[in-house]
Parts: structure tokens; C-alpha cells; sequence
């Protein structure tokens, strides 16, 4: 369930639990008031009718007790006290002036009433409107001359005994509107907030191990609430974050190997020349001749560090954002026949033979990068083949990810360990560098970066029968609007 759900049950339920419970109490009030207006101690009144039932009720009572004498009339009388409340209601039976049986408290206003009453005949009902009233009956007993006179308020009994069931009742109510409250407060307090705290705490810790520099710390959440998206963003954040601290290790490695190979390349011809000019100085070249041929091998070498450095500074000038490109629509087997018609010659003075089978394929590359990148791919392969004569074959074709090139070679291939390095600056697949004379280390790196920057991706493999396969692919034409 989702945290907006959850919420939206809890703030229904903080209304209708309590709401719940508090007309639960209400209700049991009420059934409390009921029995006390019908089952509580003494019988009240509310109007002249019941009034009148109770005097009647009294009247038979008592004469039923008149008829009998001692203990016996006092028990005959005993129900009296239950059916009269002593604070609102007043009885008394007279027999001429005397008093044979009272019960209640008098108050002024009896008088008044009782005098009115005795000019009565028969049974008489006196009420004011509102106030106290006497209902008055004449009673047959063994003396034969008693009145029963009932002194009471219609409706005051009943207002009094229920004034401590209302206070009670909305005592109650409170405690009820309170507790019940706290209660299910605290409930859905700890029904939502244990479904916040847990992934909260997944993801302080998360964020602890990846402060401590735990790359490998991943968060795991089987929720499916809004938390759910946060962790996978995290783990996420994560795998990028250990991705490009490993980039950036590479990247620190390569540039260490990049300014020792710089250090080795330049120092193996500077060292020549610097021999050579001390040859000159010291006299060891005698003849003309000589001196030529040390002049000579100095300029040569002098030509191998300025084109180092002219690679160098292509490759820095790649590595740099906003490289000037100029992007075109080539059919590479047209562009691709044209270039190798140009460079054949001079490759197979090398001892080394093009081949081309190329199909229609249309790309957007920059021409001179990629006339750099085949170029350096087909050095590579003059100046690493095994025979005398070997043969380099260039494959042209269009596919769904876009133009492809393949340059695949009959020469000794690399070690498979080594093919994730063989695009890295300065690498050679001769751990102990001891032909350095065999290329720069940087023509691949330089090829792997002008591939990248027109969006394309290189990659390399061993042929089964024997040499180095380089595929290069291209966008398509279509995606220049992407």
C-alpha cells in the first residue's frame, strides 16, 4: 500500500473511530438516563395524570395498612418509601386533626395547599400551572374519618435525578472523545510512520556504507510505495557513482601510462641524437660520408619525435570537448574505393595487399577522421604482419545500428587479455616495450576517440585462422536529426 493510501486511511479512521466510539458512549448514556427515569429510587411525576396514579397508588397503600396495627401496619407502609422521593414529594394522612401517618420533607407552600384542599369533598386533584399541587382522597379505615393528602411537583423529580446522569453522561463522553483519540492516534501513528522509518533508515545506511566508501552498498526494498523509486534511484546513483570512480581510476592509469610512454618515446630517439651530435663533436666521423650518414640518422629521429608530438597533440585535441567536426553523408563503399585506389600502392611496397568487399551503406562521419582512423589501422597491419606478403581486408555493409567497417588482417593478432587495452594511449600488447620502433602506442587510442566523437563505437577481436579484426560502426544517415 502506498503511503498517500495509507495516510488517507489514517486520517478517515481518526475521524470515524472516534466518531465511532463516542456515539457507542452516547448510547449507553441514554440507556443509563432510561433506567433511571424508569427503574431509579423514588417515583417522580411529569404531569397531573401520573400525579394522580401515584396518589391513587399511595391511597390504596395506606388503607390496606390502616386496617392493621403495629409492626404489621409498619410494613404495609414500607413500600412507600420506595415509591415516594422524600425531596419532592410529601404525604400525609390525617384523621380530623390528627396525624396517623407522614412521610417528606413540607414546605411552605403546603399550607396554602392544604387549606385549600380541606374545603374539597371526595377526591380532589389540586395543581398550579407549573408549580406545586395536592391531590387529596378521603380513605375508609376501621375509624373511618382519614384523608390522604400528596404533595408534589409534576416533572421536578425527574429533572433532579437526571442532572447527575447528564453531568456523568458527559463526563463520559469526553473520556471517550479523549482515549479514544490518543488511542487510535497512537495506532496510526505507528501504522504509517513504521512504513516510513524502514525505508528511511535502509537509506541512511545506504548513504552511511557509500560515505565510508562501500561502492559496492545497494539498497534492498521490496515496497511497493513511493519510497520504491527513491531506493532504485539510489541504487542507481550508486552503480554510477562506482562506475565513474572505476572510469576515473582508468582514466588516472592510463594518464600515468600515457606520461610514461611519452617519457619512453621521446627518450630513445633524443638519446640517439644526442649520441650521434657527440660522435659528430668527438670526431668520429671522419669522412664525409660518414658525417652524412650520422646527419642523416639525427634528422630521422628528429622526424620521429615531431611526429610523436604531432600525435600527441591530435590525441589531446580528441580528448578535449568541442572538437571540431564536420560531419557528412558518406556511402562508405564509394568514399572507402576511393581512398584505398589512392593508398594501394604505397601498401603493397610494403609487402602488403588490400582487399575490399563492400556493399551500399550510408553514414554521417567526418571524412578526414575516419581517413585517419582506416589509415592508422592499415600501418598497424603493414607494420605488424609475420610474412612478407600479407594482406589486410577492408568489409563495408549497412545494418540496423548503422554502417559498419571491419579491417581484419592475417598477422599475429594480440593476446586475448590484451584486447580491452589495445584502444588505451600508449599501450602495446609487448609488456617490456622493446620495440618501440614499432609504432607509438598512440595510433589506436587516436582511431578509438575520433570513432567516439562521430558517435560511433570501435571494437577489436582475434580472427579464428589467425590476426586482428577492427569493427568500426557508424551512425546512420537517418539518425542526423536525433
Amino acid at each position: 500500500m502506498t503511503i498517500r493510501k495509507r495516510l488517507f486511511w489514517s486520517n478517515l479512521f481518526m475521524i470515524a473511530i472516534p466518531a465511532l466510539l463516542t456515539a457507542l458512549v452516547g448510547l449507553l448514556c441514554v440507556g443509563m438516563a432510561w433506567l433511571v427515569m424508569t427503574r431509579g429510587a423514588g417515583f417522580g411525576v411529569e404531569d397531573g395524570g401520573d400525579f394522580y396514579r401515584v396518589g391513587r397508588l399511595a391511597a390504596e397503600t395506606v388503607e390496606a395498612a390502616l386496617s392493621v396495627q403495629g409492626e404489621a401496619r409498619e410494613q404495609q407502609l414500607a413500600p412507600l418509601t420506595t415509591l415516594l422521593d422524600a425531596d419532592s414529594m410529601r404525604l400525609v394522612v390525617r384523621e380530623e386533626e390528627e396525624v396517623l401517618y407522614f412521610y417528606g420533607q413540607p414546605r411552605a407552600e403546603d399550607d396554602d395547599l392544604l387549606l385549600a384542599a380541606q374545603h374539597m369533598t371526595g377526591e380532589t386533584l389540586l395543581i398550579r400551572s407549573g408549580e406545586r399541587g395536592v391531590y387529596r382522597t378521603p380513605l375508609s379505615s376501621q375509624s373511618g374519618g382519614a384523608t390522604l393528602y400528596l404533595f408534589g411537583t409534576p416533572g421536578e423529580h425527574i429533572g433532579r435525578d437526571l442532572r447527575p446522569v447528564a453531568a456523568l453522561s458527559c463526563l463520559l463522553v469526553l473520556l471517550a472523545v479523549v482515549c479514544s483519540v490518543l488511542v487510535t492516534n497512537r495506532f496510526l501513528t505507528r501504522f504509517v510512520l513504521r512504513h516510513i522509518e524502514e525505508p528511511l533508515n535502509l537509506l541512511a545506511d545506504g548513504a552511511q556504507r557509500l560515505g565510508s566508501g562501500d561502492l559496492d552498498a545497494r539498497i534492498s526494498y521490496a515496497g511497493q510505495d513511493e519510497f520504491a523509486p527513491v531506493c532504485e534511484a539510489f541504487n542507481e546513483m550508486a552503480r554510477r557513482l562506482q562506475e565513474s570512480i572505476a572510469r576515473t581510476c582508468r582514466d588516472e592509469e592510463s594518464r600515468k601510462e600515457l606520461l610514461a610512454g611519452i617519457s619512453h618515446d621521446l627518450r630513445s630517439p633524443l638519446t640517439s641524437i644526442r649520441a650521434y651530435v657527440e660522435g659528430l663533436l668527438d670526431g668520429v666521423a671522419r669522412t664525409p660520408d660518414r658525417q652524412r650518414q650520422y646527419l642523416e640518422t639525427i634528422r630521422a629521429k628528429a622526424e620521429d619525435i615531431d611526429r610523436l608530438v604531432s600525435q600527441l597533440f591530435l590525441f589531446s585535441e580528441l580528448e578535449l570537448e568541442g572538437y571540431p567536426l564536420l560531419l557528412q553523408r558518406l556511402d562508405l563503399s564509394r568514399w572507402i574505393s576511393q581512398l584505398v585506389e589512392g593508398v594501394r600502392e604505397d601498401y603493397l611496397r610494403q609487402g602488403l595487399s588490400i582487399r575490399l568487399e563492400l556493399a551500399p551503406a550510408l553514414v554521417l562521419a567526418d571524412p578526414e577522421q575516419l581517413r585517419r582512423v582506416l589509415l592508422n589501422l592499415l600501418d598497424n597491419s603493414a607494420k605488424y604482419k609475420v610474412r612478407p606478403e600479407g594482406t589486410v581486408e577492408i568489409t563495408a555493409e549497412a545494418g540496423e545500428a548503422g554502417g559498419s567497417i571491419c579491417v581484419a588482417d592475417d598477422g599475429p593478432g594480440v593476446p586475448e587479455e590484451a584486447l580491452p587495452k589495445l584502444f588505451d594511449a600508449f599501450y602495446r600488447s609487448d609488456p617490456a616495450r622493446k620495440n618501440p620502433a614499432g609504432g607509438s602506442g598512440l595510433g589506436l587510442a587516436i582511431a578509438a576517440k575520433a570513432v567516439q566523437n562521430m558517435g560511433g563505437h570501435i571494437s577489436a577481436r582475434n580472427r579464428p585462422d589467425g590476426g586482428l579484426a577492427i569493427t568500426i560502426i557508424l551512425r546512420k544517415e537517418a539518425d542526423q536529426n536525433a
